[in-house]
């Protein structure tokens, strides 16, 4: 990952942030089940995840990896 990645892994806290798009956060959708905190803007859509445990997490993972990927083949 360089300094621009859109993902942080960070292994001392076992958490992960997936940027999905630019822009700030007006709100916050919090999924306890699935210890993930989704960052929304003014319109509701996801811009950021922050995955809390994400190793015991690969679905919510591999569901942020899928919005990025789709997030960047929008702004292709």
């Amino acid at each position: 990952m360089t300094a621009q990645s859109p993902v942080f892994y960070d292994p001392s806290t076992d958490s992960m942030y997936v940027t999905l798009g630019p822009g700030p956060a007006a709100r916050q959708r919090v999924e306890d089940d699935r210890d993930l905190v989704i960052d929304l803007d003014a319109e509701g859509r996801p811009v950021g995840y922050d995955i809390q445990f994400a190793s015991q997490h690969m679905d919510v993972v591999e569901e942020a990896l899928r919005l990025l990927r789709r997030s960047a083949t929008r702004a292709a």
